[in-house]
């Protein structure tokens, strides 16, 4: 293998430019020619493809987004996009694939690789912390650390109104956020997807803590079953029926996918970028590079796909002792 390229796709993620500069400069110091695809797969059928060298990705581990860009692509859902997509690359001798993603991006470069055989390693690129194969992903850390901060600021004002604030965290199908900002901010409650909510068990719980709290917060992931944080908001206000009491929502919404990479985010996506390239030398095709147990571990497409990551049982333990 002498040419690989790069490229990221789906939503984008603090610390998907750490992971690009590594998978460059790893390519490059192995003796590899290495290509930037911009805007994902819909670049890769437009044939916006281009050379890469050490320069291209200096002065870009600290900033937030990707300088590669990111696109949804209808296009390559189809077998003819797929193969004017393998005709580029294929002009261009690129023989490998790193694609910076989450479960979307995986699935196309799984079905890419059994349609033209081009070898692909991935890298866990989403702040939803919700794929099978890495303790965590990239961007995660970050997300969690920009809601904390929101959260800290509302709590502020919480207090000094007395209100019961609910704030949306992003989390459709998964609250790995919602849990670890929760956690770190103190919040009184956090309602995810992966548990049913017990609306009847929150009013209840909220009118024992005004015997002992004068404000509250209850941080909901975006895909709970009740519905989003004014929905639920709506519910619990009804139920409490009390004039006196202010109840307030705040959705923080696309700010948890901006901002400069933490540390934790730098060094996780520099460590997946270089295994990925290693992976695509060692034969290892088809398949993302995580990391678990503080070790790199290649994880099959099919079973970052397939299998569910579960909450940490102990997270949920957690707030439930320390929210009284």
């Amino acid at each position: 293998m002498k040419k690989i390229a790069v490229f990221t796709s789906g939503g984008d993620s603090p610390g998907m430019n750490a992971c690009v500069r590594a998978v460059v400069r790893t390519a490059i110091f192995k003796g590899l020619e290495v290509y930037g695809i911009y805007r994902g797969y819909e670049g890769m059928i437009e044939n916006d493809i281009k050379r890469m060298y050490t320069y291209s990705v200096s002065n870009i581990v600290q900033r937030g987004g990707t300088i590669l860009k990111s696109a949804r692509s209808t296009e390559f859902r189809t077998p003819e996009g797929r193969k004017k997509a393998y005709e580029n690359l294929k002009a261009h001798g690129i023989e490998g694939l790193v694609a910076i993603g989450g479960d979307g991006t995986f699935t196309g470069a799984k079905i890419f690789y059994e349609e033209f055989g081009i070898p692909v390693v991935g890298c866990p690129g989403t702040i939803d912390n919700d794929i099978y194969g890495t303790d965590y992903t990239i961007g995660f850390d970050t997300a969690v650390n920009t809601a904390l901060d929101a959260i800290d600021k509302i709590r502020d004002t919480a207090a000094a109104h007395d209100r019961i604030f609910f704030i949306e965290v992003m989390g459709r199908d998964a609250g790995f956020i919602a849990v670890e900002s929760g956690i770190g901010s103190g919040a009184e409650f956090v309602m995810v997807p992966e548990t049913a909510t017990d609306l009847d068990a929150v009013v209840k719980s909220l009118k024992n803590l005004r015997k002992t709290k004068t404000s509250s917060i209850i941080v909901v992931a975006e895909g709970d079953d009740e519905g989003s944080a004014e929905v639920i908001m709506n519910k619990v206000k009804d139920k409490i029926k009390d004039k006196k009491k202010e109840f307030k929502v705040t959705t923080l919404g696309h700010i948890q996918r901006g901002g400069n990479p933490t540390a934790r985010d730098r060094v996780l996506a520099s460590r997946c970028g270089m295994a990925a390239v290693e992976g695509l030398l060692e034969g290892k095709f088809a398949c993302m590079a995580g990391i678990m147990n503080q070790e790199v571990v290649y994880t099959p497409f099919g079973d970052c796909i397939g299998k569910e990551k579960p909450l940490i049982q102990d997270h949920l333990k957690l707030i439930e002792y320390l929210s009284i």
